[in-house]
């Protein structure tokens, strides 16, 4: 399979007293014609790392390639074949959709018809409509219809649906799932763990300026030690440590997360009926119990015991 990405020991540093690390040593490769994520909490260096594949940064030092070729040597051919979705995306507010998405039109060599890339986005009710008038997620899709008229090979979105609302956010989702029904290649940066699992064939959790762990959702999910979380907590101010239900059956890990406990499990109906045991034995009340599919935040959380929203 032919690689669209492929990025060896990138560091990026940033002058300062001390210099800033931001990417620290990051290897990569993404395959042409999937949906891959660089997931981490802010800080992580995901913006860094994606602002350097986009031509945006120069690399301190390391090897990048985009689609076969590299930044220093082929920046015009690069810039020719990629679509790019910035974090925020600031137009001209007295632009019509239509005026915005022409204007970069114009850039490419090769491209869409705008009004095609309006109706990918569906904004066409609004193509005549100034940019101020539009709502936050109908911004966010202009920006996306930007980055498509190109007719790219390889998409960038950097935090798409940051700050949407749950519709906005799915009509994203559909965008980026036509644009790979095409055979087209998506990289995109996120923290929500839904979305992630919804649209990429792999992710890379990155946390201080590297790559922790590396594979698809359900790869990543399985090295938490089992499909099931069960949450828990004590009532009357009951106290123990978590590792004392390592030992129940199906058990494979527990750790604390504030007041409640927290058990990764294999199979939920042989360690519920244990813990239940286990805790009127020893004379504790539950106060609340829930259980769960383990998710990529549980896998973030076990890695680093910081969850992805955190800023730390």
């Amino acid at each position: 399979m032919s690689l669209a990405i492929r990025c060896n020991q990138l560091i990026k540093t940033y002058p300062g007293r001390p210099p800033v690390e931001a990417v620290r040593g990051l290897d990569l490769e993404v395959n042409t014609g999937e949906c891959f994520g660089l997931l981490g909490p802010n800080g992580a260096g995901k913006t860094t790392t994606l602002e350097v594949l986009e031509g945006l940064l120069e690399a301190s030092s390391g090897d990048v390639e985009v689609l076969g070729r590299r930044w220093d040597r082929e920046d015009a051919a690069i810039r020719q074949r990629v679509g790019i979705s910035l974090q925020e995306t600031r137009l001209p507010d007295k632009l019509t959709v239509r005026e915005a998405v022409t204007m970069f039109r114009s850039f490419y060599h090769n491209g869409i018809d705008p009004a095609e890339a309006i109706k990918r986005v569906s904004l066409e009710e609004k193509s005549r409509s100034y940019i101020v008038q539009l709502s936050g997620g109908q911004r966010q899709r202009l920006a996306v219809a930007c980055a498509l008229v190109g007719d790219p090979e390889l998409l960038f979105l950097d935090e798409p649906t940051t700050g949407l609302d749950p519709q906005s956010r799915r009509q994203l989702w559909d965008v980026i799932n036509d644009f790979r029904s095409l055979g087209r290649t998506v990289m995109l940066t996120t923290h929500y763990m839904d979305e992630a699992e919804r649209l990429c064939d792999r992710v890379a959790v990155v946390d201080h300026g590297k790559v922790i762990a590396l594979g698809t959702p359900r790869e990543l999910i399985a090295k938490v030690g089992g499909e099931h979380i069960i949450t828990f907590t004590l009532g009357d101010a009951a106290e123990c440590e978590s590792s004392i239900f390592t030992a129940l059956p199906s058990v494979h890990s527990a750790w604390r997360e504030q007041q409640a406990h927290c058990l990764s499990v294999g199979e939920p109906h042989l360690a519920l009926p244990a813990l239940l045991d286990m805790l009127k034995q020893r004379g504790m009340a539950l106060a609340a119990l829930t259980t769960r599919h383990a998710t990529l935040e549980d896998v973030f959380v076990t890695l680093t015991g910081r969850h992805l929203r955190d800023s730390g």
